[in-house]
């Protein structure tokens, strides 16, 4: 297995984007809102997109991209940094790739001086969990809510960086 890191290169908005609507319908019956919030979201973030402020790695295995992460780090010094978008494809699941990932976002903070970070995912994600808690995230909020055409219990995730 060949596992090359990459920032932003020519379609991988659309890969990002594909990979969670494809996902999260298939796994969770999000709906068309769940694609359209990520895609917007996402565009803006990259829109905004400011070197050492923010951070995206995408995760190719052997030339396939297998998933993502990123740092919007423009409410760092208020609210703290927010990992987001964090996913690997099913298909490479398991192969370290989501440590990785993990890992290369939570040292960018600490290099970066990030004093907090911070994420939203909801609970029954259980192995992006594990690698959360391996980090040192705690969960610090957990409501129930409805959207994307379903009733998810979103929760949020906390990490003070050494």
């Amino acid at each position: 297995m060949n596992l090359v890191f990459s920032g932003y290169f020519p379609g991988v908005i659309g890969k990002v984007v594909e990979l969670h609507a494809v996902y999260y319908h298939q796994h969770w019956g999000f709906d068309v809102s769940f694609e359209t919030q990520v895609g917007r979201e996402l565009s803006d973030f990259m829109a905004e997109f400011r070197q050492g402020r923010d951070f995206l790695s995408a995760a190719l295995v052997d030339g396939a991209f297998a998933g993502a992460i990123a740092i919007d780090g423009k409410s760092a010094s208020t609210e703290g940094a927010r990992l987001r978008w964090f996913i690997v494809s099913p298909r490479f699941q398991g192969l370290g790739v989501g440590k990785a990932l993990i890992s290369q976002a939570v040292d960018f903070c600490r290099v970066a001086g990030f004093s907090r970070i911070f994420l939203w995912t909801f609970r029954g994600l259980d192995a992006a969990r594990r690698l959360y808690e391996q980090k040192g995230f705690v969960l610090t909020e957990e409501h129930e809510v409805s959207q994307w055409a379903t009733i998810i219990w979103e929760q949020r995730f906390d990490l003070i960086p050494e």
